[in-house]
């Protein structure tokens, strides 16, 4: 993760990504901690695999409702 920050915010730390807000941890060490494992999981050959082909493709299969 290349393009990141790590801003205060009241008492809490939140971290930015491409200038958008994803995490808010009350530590800074915390956020500092979780952007290495986030890169180092991003960096990990089996992450190319996990991005699903199709953005249009629901994330997760759901049953169809049963007609009562």
């Amino acid at each position: 993760m290349k393009n990141y920050t790590i801003v205060k915010v009241g008492n809490d730390y939140v971290v930015q990504a491409e200038e958008r807000s994803v995490l808010k941890v009350a530590s800074r060490r915390r956020a500092a901690k979780l952007v290495v494992e986030a890169a180092e999981l991003l960096d990990h050959p089996a992450a190319e695999d996990a991005v699903p082909e199709s953005a249009d493709a629901p994330s997760i299969a759901r049953d169809q409702p049963e007609n009562s």
